[in-house]
């Protein structure tokens, strides 16, 4: 392979973010399905996405909104709040110009933020309005189910505009809710980052009154992050609640559109989290956990007087699992997605008023859609590597047979986006496949049986197709049957004798073994320079049931390194060409805290690591994370020490000893990462400097959670690749 292609990847990726652009994502769908609305750069490398518009009747798409267009309308003069960069971090968005947007059930109007400045546009004309700036920065607007009104967070506060013209400019504030030292109507950190709720504003289905989030985050201890290539520019100041340490107070009020008139929801001084806020279909329903999160109550509220009305409590001995989409309603039943089953059967199931109703053989891992008569949700079967969207009858247990299939893809990984249903009951819905060289994205609209569309079509995909051709081979390893891709060089000869590289996330909330050729780009560009690269997903990885990722509950550690062992050593026995004396790692957040944890407790089987962004010590990790799996500081000490690579006073935790021949250790870390904070790589490094261990550290200036889109993102991997190769040195 010539050494100028070592680049080629690297910078493909950054150019595309990761492939994520020229592809439709964020898809509405209009009541009655008439139209369908989504977001999409212009092609694979171009960073500014636009909104567009698409007619299911004529098959026909239109650019709605030209982001390009609105900078040039801005003029500069405003940039996004503070609240928006936070969002952007938080949903691991890479892309600029429209990346997030909300609408009328109708989709006749919509609304977003741009550069600070409300933007409104009125679908059927075409016609786009662009506020001003005089009032701060505008964050989440949100458009009233009906279109008549439009709520957004500004200045810590939520204003209330009614929009007139058919959606075009509003009229002036008709009312203002703010509170000195509390912001209100958007979410808390670890809502937006752990949970799955990065929303603090819910219109009622009638558009008479909203739910806001109140967010008093006084008692949260404030961190600071710098820039330290930059001296004169200020230090960012954040409410970071780490584990053991005060979250914030959330509250929530219902306040009448008209005239502001507040009702406060009468929550309890246990529901520490509001991790669901649901008020589409049925009553307004909540989701709250305690604490601990090994209770969580599922309540209805009265919207007159803020009282509860408990629907159902779940309890779990580790925790309780939030699930995508649940829980929801169907004809006044309540769906919920709970774990059913004993041991290693236990399933991750839909549920109606309690009792389960999807298969015993699915695992349910998100709830996408319910009507009178069916649930739509992702699943997973016997293969965990792929995701399906499958439809489960809600009447009666259902049988594998009798769950409609919308798509006749075996293996790979789908997902939907479904449309509330029309006057006659008609529901379009688009389907992603993401299984594919280059993914496709259709809209459907299902016949009543779901065993085929009567309506399909696609929209244009534009995104780039990778520069290398993965070929993983998926293998099942061990007894415990770890899933595993195997990536080698395409030339190696039988006699070959590869250095390994262990390429793992490892824990909770994500997968690296999937049934999609994406999934696996980065690790053959390393296979393609001489590596047997073996991606492992251990125990704590979802998609295997509660037991599986339970498993990790009280050891972040143990489990999670033993199973990345296990599989190297069966994929040896497997595969006579690796070589097991050259065995290194790499990995970003809970993989780069694996593969530090892999070579300061196994070097004589781990010789070389790449950390990126490593987890060092969970006391430094936020609350709703952490404690979910090792409990609180002050009350679970032993499993913080299990867990991390130092303790409080700065000292390694469980570190062999290297001796004469020591392993090669990389750390790299952003150093404004206000996510796993730089802390924790400079503790590390502090500690393995007071340790006598060599090592080196890569700091990244200006640098978050996600290398970026330059040349420094650009030249990471050739760095990662130049170290490793220095250490185990590929033939």
């Amino acid at each position: 392979m010539p050494s100028g292609a070592d680049d080629e990847l690297p910078r493909q990726l950054v150019r595309t973010r990761r492939f994520g652009l020229g592809l439709p994502r964020g898809a509405l769908i209009a009541r009655g399905s008439g139209r369908v609305l989504f977001l999409r750069s212009d092609a694979g490398d171009d960073p500014v996405m636009h909104l567009w518009v698409h007619d299911v009747a004529s098959a026909t798409t239109r650019r709605l909104v030209d982001a390009r267009a609105l900078d040039a309308a801005v003029g500069g003069t405003a940039g996004d709040s503070e609240e928006e960069r936070a969002r952007r971090e938080r949903a691991r968005e890479l892309a600029e110009g429209i990346t997030a947007y909300s609408a009328d059930l109708d989709l006749t109007t919509v609304a977003f933020s741009h550069r600070g400045r409300l933007v409104t546009v009125d679908v059927p004309s075409g016609r786009v309005h662009v506020g001003d700036d005089d009032d701060g920065a505008v964050f989440d607007p949100r458009v009233a189910p009906d279109g008549s009104a439009v709520a957004l967070h500004r200045d810590g506060g939520v204003d209330l505009h009614v929009l007139t013209d058919g959606g075009g400019a509003p009229s002036e504030r008709r009312w203002r809710l703010a509170e000195e030292g509390v912001a209100w109507g958007r979410a808390e950190f670890v809502a937006a980052e752990e949970m799955g709720r990065g929303r603090g504003l819910w219109w009622s289905p009638d558009a008479a009154r909203l739910v806001i989030a109140r967010v008093d985050e006084r008692e949260v201890a404030r961190w600071h992050l710098a820039d330290p290539t930059d001296p004169s520019s200020p230090v960012r100041t954040v409410p970071y609640p780490a584990a053991g340490q005060a979250n914030a107070r959330v509250g929530l009020a219902i306040v009448d559109a008209q005239d502001a008139t507040r009702t406060d929801v009468a929550l309890s001084a246990a529901d520490e989290y509001v991790a669901v806020v649901r008020w589409q279909v049925g009553p307004l329903t909540l989701l709250l956990q305690e604490r601990d999160q090994r209770r969580a109550r599922i309540v209805t509220v009265d919207p007159g007087t803020g009282a509860l009305t408990p629907v159902r409590e779940l309890t779990d001995p580790a925790w309780v699992d939030l699930v995508p989409g649940s829980p929801a309603w169907s004809s006044g039943r309540l769906v919920t997605v709970e774990p059913a089953g004993m041991g290693d059967a236990a399933r991750q199931r839909v549920h109606v008023d309690g009792r389960p109703v999807s298969p015993v053989d699915l695992e349910v891992r998100a709830l996408i859609a319910v009507d009178d008569h069916q649930a739509l949700v992702e699943v997973s079967a016997a293969d965990p590597c792929s995701v399906r969207v499958v439809a489960v009858p809600l009447d009666g247990v259902a049988e594998p047979r009798s769950v409609g299939r919308l798509t006749a893809t075996e293996r790979g990984i789908e997902r939907a986006s479904v449309g509330p249903d029309g006057p006659d009951g008609v529901r379009v819905e688009v389907l992603t496949d993401l299984g594919r060289d280059r993914p496709s994205v259709r809209i459907v609209r299902p016949s009543p049986d779901r065993s085929a569309p009567d309506l399909e079509h696609e929209l244009d995909v534009v995104s780039e197709v990778p520069v290398v051709a993965p070929r993983p081979r998926l293998l099942e390893l061990g007894p415990r049957r770890l899933r595993a891709a195997l990536l080698l060089p395409p030339d190696a000869p039988p006699d070959a004798r590869l250095p390994v590289l262990l390429d793992p996330y490892g824990g909770p909330h994500a997968q690296r073994v999937l049934a999609a050729r994406s999934a696996h780009v980065t690790s053959q560009w390393f296979a393609e320079r001489g590596f047997a690269v073996l991606v492992v997903d251990g125990r704590g990885t979802p998609g295997r049931g509660p037991v599986w990722e339970r498993a990790v509950h009280g050891d972040l550690a143990g489990p999670v390194l033993e199973d990345q062992l296990d599989a190297l050593a069966a994929a040896v026995e497997l595969e006579p060409r690796l070589d097991a004396s050259r065995v290194g790692i790499r990995g970003w957040s809970f993989g780069g805290y694996l593969a530090a944890l892999a070579v300061l407790r196994r070097p004589d089987v781990v010789r070389a690591a790449v950390a990126g962004a490593p987890v060092t010590d969970w006391r430094l990790y936020d609350t709703h994370y952490t404690e979910r799996y090792l409990g609180q500081p002050e009350h679970d000490a032993a499993a913080y020490a299990r867990s991390s690579l130092i303790d409080q006073q700065g000292r390694l935790l469980g570190a062999a000893d290297w001796g004469a021949d020591p392993p090669a250790l990389m750390i790299v870390h952003g150093l404004v990462d206000d996510n796993v904070v730089a802390a924790h790589a400079l503790r590390l490094s502090r500690a393995l400097l007071a340790d006598g261990r060599a090592h080196r550290f890569l700091p990244l200036p200006g640098v978050s959670h996600v290398a970026g889109a330059d040349d420094l993102a650009a030249r990471l991997l050739g760095l990662e690749l130049a170290f490793l190769r220095e250490r185990l040195a590929p033939g």
